[in-house]
Order: C-alpha cells, then structure tokens, then sequence
C-alpha cells in the first residue's frame, strides 16, 4: 500500500498531492489516522519514512511541518531512497524545510535522475530550462522531457509537447505537440487540458471546434487551473 501510494504521487503535481493521497485512502477504506500510525510504528522501511515526510510536507493527518518533512526526505536520500533524493531536491529548490539552494537541488535531481526516477529526470530537464544551479540548455531539457514522457511521467508528456509547440531545443512542430497534449490530457494533466482546449478554440493543427475548447477548459479548470477559469469566463461573456 505504502508503495502504491508513493508510485501516485510521484507522478501527481504538487498541488493535487494531498488530494490524491486522501482519495486513494477513502477508496481503500482507510482512514489518514490508521495509516499515519502505521507509519510511526513502521520506521524501518525508508518508504514508509518517506511518506511520513508527505504526511508532514503536507499537512495530512497533522499539522504542515515543512522542516520535519525535509528531515524525513534527507533521512531516507541517506539511505539511498530515490523518492527521498528527488523530494530533498524539491526542498532545496524551493525552501521547504529549509534554504532555497539551486545547486543542491540540482545536483540531487541529477542523483535521482542517474537512479532512473521520471520526477528527477523532469525536475532535472526542468534545471536545464530554467537555468537553476545550472546554465540554461534547451536541448539537454528536450531530451529529459522525453526520456521522463517515455516513463509515463505526465509532467514530461506536456513538457514535450510544450517543447515542440514552441520550438525548445527541437524543431517546432504543432501536429506532435497536439498529440502529446493530447495524450496527457486524457490521463488528466491540466496544463495539457488547457493547451488542448487553446488548439481547438485556435484551430491550430486541428479544425477549430469551440465545443471541445469548452469541454477541455472546464476539464482543466475542474483541477485547479486559474487560466482555464479565467477562459471559460471570458467565452461566456461572449455567449
């Protein structure tokens, strides 16, 4: 169970974690109280340790305790935990539990992604991108994207995708970015949802068709995404 839970949300954006974490337990009967015990009383298994760290990072079952989370990650990183190293990255990134160090993160990221993990191969990619604890390169990003998209990790599929509609460290090339929009918004990516529904609103590649527009922003806005909201008031006001 604890691994299930941890193979989710590896491959679950960070917004939609706690949510996540509380559907998988309310569709396994299970409540965050029974499991958050287990947890305690399981310390020998760095996986559990590292959920234990979510619990925390996330304020499941107690209350948000960003540095206890980031002590839990580092504690099973140490031990050669894969979730553990990319999550110790991801604090050090962006300051949770601890101070914003760029070149930790990446140098964690590269650890994790070396180890074949999909997030750490993206969160790397995203480094190259971004130029965090790294110089900008587009086409070292392009490739990661597409090595973390071949591993099924949604974030990559829509970054590939991105990549080919704008021309980042590839050729441009709409008709494929459509398809990966594609692909990762029926597997419920929001950000490709919202791509996909400004293809068919545009006609870009595709024949414009305002009703899938429609329901692909609603998709996206159902999930969180501000700009798919902002949409879809905007076209309303134009009925």
């Amino acid at each position: 169970m604890v691994n299930e839970i941890i193979l989710l949300l590896d491959n679950t954006k960070i917004v939609r974690k706690k949510h996540e974490v509380i559907n998988y337990l309310n569709n396994h009967n299970i409540t965050s109280q029974e499991i958050y015990a287990w947890l305690l009383n399981n310390q020998n298994n760095s996986n559990s340790v590292f959920l234990l760290g979510i619990f925390n990072h996330f304020g499941i079952e107690v209350n948000v305790n960003e540095q206890k989370a980031f002590e839990l990650y580092q504690n099973v990183a140490n031990l050669g935990n894969v979730f553990g190293i990319t999550s110790s990255g991801y604090c050090y990134n962006y300051g949770i539990g601890t101070s914003v160090d760029n070149k930790k993160a990446f140098e964690l990221y590269q650890e994790a992604a070396n180890l074949g993990n999909s997030r750490g191969i993206y969160n790397l990619g995203y480094c190259y991108s971004n130029g965090i604890g790294t110089n900008i390169d587009n086409q070292k990003a392009f490739e990661l994207y597409q090595k973390a998209a071949n591993l099924g990790l949604l974030s990559g599929i829509y970054n590939l995708g991105y990549c080919y509609e704008k021309g980042i460290g590839t050729n441009i090339d709409k008709q494929k970015a459509f398809e990966l929009y594609q692909k990762a918004a029926y597997l419920g990516e929001s950000y490709a949802q919202y791509n996909l529904a400004l293809m068919y609103e545009n006609g870009e590649v595709i024949k414009k068709n305002m009703n899938q527009a429609t329901y692909w922003y609603e998709k996206s806005a159902e999930q969180g995404n501000q700009y798919a909201q902002d949409r879809l008031n905007e076209l309303k006001k134009h009925e």
